[in-house]
């Protein structure tokens, strides 16, 4: 199994941004995706190192924590932290796992398209991050 961390408030895959140049209309990612994919690169790489991609069919757990609000009361606060609150806010949970799939197609991966298992979950947390595990399906059952 592999896990890592990614630091800082969940991002999301952002929509392709079209753009016509010399007369060709030219598809390109805006600046912001780019950052956080190379981020989710930078910690897997740090955290994991740089072992050969799984070439097997794979699962993934992707958790997100979002930072608490500074304007939560602190019965809010502490609902929030215990998980009775979750946050139904943007990004959502489906960009949320583009971003981090799209970042390790060849790195942890040969394609995202060997993932046949996918949980995503947000939460609330002092320490915003995002949680990102992935296992050969094989390796469930034993």
């Amino acid at each position: 199994m592999i896990r890592f961390e990614i630091p800082g408030e969940p991002g999301a895959k952002g929509r392709p941004r079209f753009s016509t140049f010399g007369g060709h209309p030219t598809a390109y990612t805006d600046k912001k995706t780019r950052l956080y994919e190379s981020l989710v690169r930078d910690a897997y790489l740090q955290q994991v190192g740089n072992p050969s991609p799984i070439q097997k069919e794979i699962n993934v757990e992707i958790n997100a924590y979002f930072n608490i609000p500074k304007s939560a009361s602190k019965k809010k606060r502490a609902d929030m932290e215990s998980g009775k609150i979750r946050p139904v806010k943007r990004p959502d949970t489906d960009n949320i796992a583009k971003i981090v799939l799209d970042s390790l197609n060849g790195i942890a991966f040969e394609d995202d398209k060997q993932v046949v298992e996918l949980t995503v979950t947000k939460r609330y947390s002092e320490r915003p991050r995002v949680e990102v595990s992935i296992w050969e399906e094989s390796e469930e059952e034993s």
